[in-house]
């Protein structure tokens, strides 16, 4: 009996070995195919029974445009700054605060290593804030749940890398935009399929050649999974592909690299963040 309890642990160590690993033994790891497969715009999603908000977002972002301080907090983020803490406080009826709805798995916008906020969309909540004479309180979901918790007025404003669409318009009104986003194709780095693709017409190609047996991890609810299965309010035709939504980008990645999905359709910000941190940890 001892003798096969030592085969079988043997047998699991082994299988955990070859996780992340390609046929060759080498350690697998994810990279990013570097062409846009979209075009699309970020805003942020404000209670439709606040018009007022909105008017203050939008002259708000206008403001930080010009002056110059979104470009220094995209700085922070893209040209090697130093990211600054967002502290949310307690949520308490009796002041006046600024409810900000966001999914904090979504670096570089938003993100919480620990107990304060980081992330693009996490500083602008910030400063909002202080320009609105208002106490900044985060309220940390599920990405799918950020537009509905706005628009039953749970929450001020969602702040979550939200790309403009019609039917989160049913929840939210939309401010100006502030970021031009696009979608990623990530693969592992023994995949050889798409290094000929020049542009996102060739890759599309490839897609349309697949079936439901090719399997791509999205995050739930966001762009990449609208882009695969198709959506009309954005304009996409959708691909004969498997679409696996997890909770967030990280797992999507991590289950690729493991094998268990053959590619991840991801916003492009994140798909750095994401693969740079997976492929430290192979």
């Amino acid at each position: 009996m001892k003798k096969f309890a030592a085969l079988l642990l043997g047998a699991a160590l082994a299988v955990t070995a070859l996780c992340g690993c390609g046929q060759s033994g080498e350690k697998v790891t994810a990279k990013i195919i570097e062409i846009d497969l979209t075009n699309e715009e970020y805003a942020f999603g404000v209670d439709k029974n606040q018009p007022e908000l909105l008017e203050q977002v939008n002259q708000f972002i206008k403001k930080i445009k010009e002056d110059g301080t979104m470009d220094q907090i995209f700085d922070k983020y893209f040209g090697g700054g130093t990211p600054s803490a967002v502290k949310s406080a307690p949520l308490d009826s009796s002041k006046d605060q600024l409810i900000v709805a966001t999914n904090a798995s979504f670096e570089p916008f938003e993100y919480t290593p620990g107990e304060d906020y980081y992330g693009i969309d996490m500083e602008i909540a910030s400063l909002l804030a202080k320009e609105l004479g208002k106490e900044l309180v985060i309220q940390n979901m599920d990405f799918e749940a950020v537009c509905l918790s706005v628009g039953q007025q749970k929450c001020d404003i969602a702040m979550a890398g939200l790309t403009i669409s019609e039917d989160r318009k049913e929840y939210v009104n939309f401010s100006d935009p502030y970021y031009e986003a696009s979608q990623r194709l990530i693969v592992r780095s023994d995949d050889e399929k798409f290094k000929d693709c020049k542009d996102a017409a060739a890759i599309e190609e490839i897609l349309n050649s697949m079936d439901n047996k090719t399997s791509f991890g999205v995050q739930g609810g966001t762009t990449g999974q609208f882009y695969l299965e198709g959506s009309e309010d954005l304009g996409f035709e959708g691909f004969p592909v498997k679409c696996v939504p997890y909770k967030n980008g990280s797992l999507a990645v991590q289950d690729l690299v493991n094998g268990n999905v053959n590619y991840v359709v991801i916003d492009s910000a994140p798909a750095v963040c994401i693969t740079e941190a997976i492929n430290k940890m192979q």
